[in-house]
């Protein structure tokens, strides 16, 4: 294995995109909120071409990483996974072929899940190598986004895995990854906030640390905080009821703009409402990046005016000219002739690149970086790693604000993320 280049200041992550690259290891790509985990995936995935297949846990995840669904890839039952579900599939040669699979978010992937992928990859390879000798690089932070179990599920996963965790499927203990942990941030600068960070990502905040971002608490409601503020809060119902009191508030006649399916595209994967509503003076936030650079997935602007097919955003002094964007959904197949692995595209949406920002979840945040964020801790976090998604958005302390204190109760963590660390090795970057 090649020894990577030292990080530069300039690049703090070049290192690990050389390991990326240039190594043979498999590789555990992890690292706290904002430190560059999808950018540096994307750098990779341009340098490894149709070498590499990259496939996600759930289809919102899979379409953001440009792959398909584990599950599609597969060809795996939606429910517990057991040896006797995986059999030879008719996309044999892809799979045969494949050098590198990337599997992002892998945080959701539970432990019956990993050892599917081994158990395929190994029969459809004929090889008892880890993974039939595919090289795994898995990307996520543990600390995020958890696996979904509950009830009998999670019982045979802890007897069957000892847990319900990716890592502790045997095969990432038996094929040895390094474990590559980003720790630059770039979203926030303020040491006192990254701190306070780091405290509630592994649910152990200090009393000075709690009661510097306590200072943060507002008397205000989430729909008297929308008017400055992107509200964050854990429920879709919370969301919608404060854009569309917003939405209503502003003067005259919404106007519906209709999205364009086309082949398969599952409505629950639309990354925006369909019908969309929209009113000149509307907050929006643009959800694709701008081909010219002009904004970029996140991006805050107000609707200017409205007119067929398309939208003026104002951002800032500039009003843009938005028109609709298509979302694609893909497939991996083999294609004989040309002798490689190619993606298909097997569906489109296709809809203006916007939606109503004035609210939005917790989970729909993900990956944001949002200068005014209030909090709304009123219905609780009732989910491991939320709050700390949540506070993770803001890019300072002075931006955010919260709808009251932040309690224990909130730091919903499962201790068990921190067993990964020894099922693997930190890599020598």
């Amino acid at each position: 294995m090649s020894t990577p280049a030292p990080a530069s200041q300039s690049d703090p992550n070049q290192a690990a995109l050389d390991l990326l690259t240039h190594g043979r290891a498999h590789i555990f790509l992890t690292g706290r909120a904002g430190t560059g985990k999808t950018t540096l995936l994307k750098r990779f995935l341009e340098t490894a071409g149709k070498e590499a297949a990259v496939v996600a846990p759930t289809g919102v995840a899979a379409m953001n990483a440009g792959g398909q669904t584990i599950h599609s890839f597969f060809r795996l039952p939606p429910r517990l996974i057991e040896p006797g579900d995986i059999r030879r599939l008719r996309n044999a040669r892809m799979l045969k072929e494949l050098k590198t699979l990337v599997i992002d978010e892998i945080s959701m992937v539970r432990a019956d899940m990993m050892a599917a992928i081994d158990h395929s990859l190994r029969l459809h390879r004929d090889s008892m190598e880890p993974f039939g000798g595919v090289r795994m690089i898995l990307v996520g932070d543990l600390a995020q986004l958890p696996p979904i179990v509950e009830g009998e599920i999670a019982q045979y996963l802890e007897e069957r895995y000892g847990g319900p965790f990716f890592f502790n499927a045997p095969v990432f203990r038996e094929a040895g990854f390094l474990r590559v942990e980003l720790d630059h941030v770039f979203r926030q600068s303020d040491p006192d906030f990254i701190a306070i960070l780091g405290g509630v990502r592994h649910g152990d905040l200090s009393d000075s640390e709690a009661a510097l971002l306590n200072e943060r608490v507002t008397q205000a409601t989430g729909l008297d905080a929308s008017a400055t503020h992107v509200v964050l809060t854990p429920t879709n119902q919370a969301a919608h009821q404060i854009n569309a009191a917003r939405l209503a508030s502003l003067p005259g006649q919404a106007r519906p703009y209709n999205g364009r399916t086309e082949g398969q595209f599952d409505p629950r994967l639309f990354p925006t409402e369909d019908p969309l509503l929209l009113k000149p003076g509307a907050r929006v936030m643009m959800i694709r990046n701008d081909p010219s650079g002009r904004w970029v997935n996140g991006t805050l602007g107000e609707i200017d005016s409205l007119e067929d097919g398309a939208a003026f955003v104002r951002v800032g002094e500039d009003v843009h000219r938005v028109e609709p964007a298509a979302w694609e959904r893909y497939r991996y197949a083999y294609d004989a002739a040309k002798k490689s692995i190619e993606r298909d595209v097997v569906g489109a949406f296709k809809q203006l690149p916007l939606r109503l920002a004035w609210a939005m979840t917790v989970h729909k945040s993900q990956g944001l970086t949002l200068d005014k964020v209030y909090i709304d801790f009123s219905r609780g976090m009732f989910a491991h790693g939320q709050a700390y998604v949540a506070l993770s958005r803001a890019r300072s302390l002075e931006g955010l604000r919260l709808s009251r204190p932040l309690s224990p109760r909130d730091l919903v963590m499962d201790s068990r993320i921190d067993d990964v660390a020894s099922y693997c090795h930190d890599a020598p970057i």
